[in-house]
């Protein structure tokens, strides 16, 4: 029989606050729907970032986030669709538009961009 961990989220969006026990290895986003509280997603593969979180007490194993830079994971930030329950965990959710811009932003809105050349050799 598996290990399981409390895992808390604070959803600022909606005032709630649900705890519940997750089997150790098992998706934390997957393992919430089958118990009842759905958490927004959108990609499941950790690639947007509808599903981000700042990690408030414990460590989050999420190797598949492809959608989280080293330095927003070093400032505690997580994808929950690809979170592993590894131990007792409490996060709080983030606002998608935030965290994409923290991930993102720095991209864009540097100009406009001339169809056909790269920026470089404007």
């Amino acid at each position: 029989m598996k290990t399981s961990h409390p895992i808390t989220i604070h959803w600022r969006q909606t005032g709630q606050v649900i705890t519940h026990a997750v089997p150790e290895g098992d998706y934390i986003l997957r393992s919430f729907e089958q118990q009842g509280d759905p958490i927004p997603f959108s990609c499941r593969n950790g690639c947007c970032t509808t599903c981000a979180v700042r990690v408030l007490e414990g460590e989050i194993d999420q190797r598949e986030a492809l959608g989280l830079s080293r330095e927003l994971r070093a400032k505690g930030y997580g994808l929950l669709c690809v979170a592993r329950s590894t131990g007792p965990l409490v996060v709080e959710t983030q606002d998608e538009d935030e965290v994409y811009d923290l991930q993102f932003g720095r991209f864009f809105g540097r100009g406009q961009v001339k169809a056909g050349l790269p920026l470089d050799e404007e």
